[in-house]
């Protein structure tokens, strides 16, 4: 088995994530119990990496504080390189609550992050040497650029200095839209268009979800409902074709696929489009190479399956095994389909785990 030949350096901001236990909400547990971890999507893509064998770094402003250091810990503790932390005395460090959703009652998400440390940084903040010395990959998401304008500025700056030193940059378009509100008078959906659309032409790889090629970039899969989890799987090749039309730059485009029975059950696959090959690759497929999901009942916890994907993919490509695209779109499936069963943002699945999943070994049994 060959290990992944690729330094992975994310940026981004990481947050503490307080969660109510079991399936409470947050005005059943204040006062009370809040489960504490860390999250946030450019952490969690640099965890998996780590985890499944890879070498990553995660790149952030925090707050110069005893928190911070319990997140030092964290990541050493789980193999991420935590040297290119730039710690400050402006900011803070965010918070956001987390409600997990059961049956027809949805998940839900609290923020409390404005003014934190990342979003007050600058493109001077950082030494970019030092941030892409050995980098082979850089990873961002749409999650950065939402937090500010000056956190824009930064994505832009740091996707400029990873391209003049050709390292591979993927970009997870990750809409959200309670945070993109930094330009007063300019809907969210609006200024994530215009934002991503002009840093689009500095990515090689884009990953999406069913709705972040629209709202991200203004491209939309047809007769597609996300609300009423209704898929047109082929449309999806279309956005894919017409993403890597507009940006000739890009080379892949991997989409997950997720349709929403209820907040604890989910259908779930995902698309790689590779454009040399003008070929798609759907994951998982029946016996027959028919597109068929894998079907997740009694969801633990959904958020941080999209890193899950991104990070799993990211491993994939850069694992030579791994690196065809039928099968890295098929290892980056199971393992995000694995996140669901996990509770909290990281991906604590290994390897061999995901690849025991990929030969069909779902069934669950314990191992001794």
């Amino acid at each position: 088995m060959q290990r992944c030949a690729v330094r992975v350096v994310t940026l981004g901001e990481v947050m503490l994530r307080l969660a109510p236990q079991n399936h409470l909400r947050v005005r059943q547990s204040i006062p009370g119990l809040l489960e504490s971890t860390f999250g946030g999507g450019e952490l969690n893509v640099a965890i998996s990496v780590a985890f499944q064998g890879g070498t990553s770094a995660f790149a952030t402003a925090s707050p110069d504080n005893p928190i911070t250091d319990a997140l030092v810990q964290e990541m050493q503790k789980l193999g991420v390189d935590s040297s290119l932390i730039h710690r400050t005395s402006q900011g803070r460090f965010g918070i956001y609550f987390v409600e997990t959703g059961a049956n027809q009652r949805g998940g839900t998400v609290t923020y409390d992050r404005e003014f934190s440390s990342i979003a007050q940084a600058t493109e001077e903040s950082f030494d970019w040497d030092r941030v892409f010395e050995g980098a082979t990959w850089f990873h961002i998401t749409g999650i950065t650029p939402a937090i500010s304008e000056s956190a824009a500025c930064l994505t832009e700056r740091a996707l400029q200095e990873a391209r003049k030193r050709n390292i591979t940059v993927s970009c997870d378009l990750n809409f959200r839209k309670k945070l993109w509100n930094w330009k007063p008078g300019t809907a969210p959906a609006e200024l994530a268009k215009t934002t991503m659309q002009s840093l689009a032409p500095l990515i090689d790889v884009i990953i999406a979800n069913e709705e972040d090629a629209d709202l991200s970039l203004g491209i939309r899969a047809p007769e597609t409902d996300v609300e009423s989890g209704s898929l047109n799987i082929e449309g999806y090749i279309a956005v894919a074709k017409e993403i890597t039309t507009q940006y000739p730059n890009v080379k892949q485009v991997a989409i997950t696929l997720r349709e929403s029975i209820s907040a604890s059950h989910n259908n779930w696959g995902a698309m790689l489009y590779d454009q040399s090959q003008q070929r798609a690759e759907f994951a998982p497929c029946d016996t027959e190479g028919n597109y068929s999901s894998y079907e997740i009942r009694n969801i633990v916890d959904r958020v941080g399956a999209g890193d899950s994907f991104a990070g799993a993919l990211i491993f994939a490509l850069n694992t030579p095994e791994l690196s065809a695209p039928e099968t890295a779109i098929r290892y980056a499936v199971a393992a995000s389909c694995l996140k669901h069963s996990i509770q909290g943002d990281f991906n604590y699945s290994t390897r061999s785990e995901i690849e025991a999943l990929m030969r069909g070994g779902g069934s669950g049994r314990v191992q001794r």
